[in-house]
């Protein structure tokens, strides 16, 4: 019912020839037009694969932070402590610009120690959100390939009796589906490789 697969790029290729960008066209509802081996009459039967294709997550590794995206306030602290409270600037408030995420931390005794703390908040909360980001990526991405494995959301079409390979985004239509399915794969990966570039130029000469 069910089949993941991983497809990598044999050494290192650039992004433009990499597997992701030949590729991620493929998510969508494939539609297979056949005549099985058990059916006597000869009547096409029609099925439907939901395709997903996402890019390998990287490793998340550890986050990084300019100093330049920094600003960093310090004040007094407030509140019941020892007796450097309310007498040195001790506590600190570290605004993340690009993202607006700001931490506050006055429970050590020293600036230096609040602002270390402080830090290792703001790279939890960071890592925190482009988890979630990515996750939120990756969801809309799968609802946009495949939004139920309906035949009217096919991309392409795949007809056995007649030999033939149609996409339907692209208009691209052959009569070698037997080369396309032993790894022949060229012409139809093109074909929405260039209607996506047509489509992004026609996007850019409309602003």
């Amino acid at each position: 019912k069910d089949v993941h697969l991983s497809v990598k790029a044999r050494g290192a290729v650039a992004p433009e020839d990499g597997v992701w960008a030949h590729l991620k066209y493929e998510g969508g509802v494939h539609r297979v037009q056949r005549v099985p081996v058990t059916e006597s009459q000869g009547r096409i039967h029609t099925s439907a694969a939901g395709v997903l294709v996402l890019p390998e997550a990287e490793d998340e590794g550890e986050v990084e932070i300019d100093a330049n995206d920094l600003r960093i306030d310090v004040f007094r602290s407030s509140g019941p402590g020892g007796q450097s409270v309310n007498t040195t600037d001790s506590a600190v408030r570290i605004t993340h610009v690009p993202t607006g995420i700001v931490v506050s931390m006055q429970n050590e005794k020293s600036q230096l120690q609040n602002r270390e703390q402080a830090m290792r908040v703001l790279r939890a909360r960071l890592l925190a959100a482009r988890q979630e980001e990515a996750a939120a990526a990756a969801s809309e991405a799968r609802r946009s390939q495949v939004r139920t494995v309906d035949r009217s959301e096919r991309i392409r079409t795949y007809n056995f009796p007649e030999n033939r390979i149609a996409d339907h985004r692209t208009g691209y239509k052959a009569y070698n589906l037997d080369a396309v399915l032993g790894g022949d794969l060229g012409a139809v990966v093109q074909s929405a490789v260039d209607a996506d570039e047509a489509a992004r130029l026609a996007s850019a000469g409309e602003r």
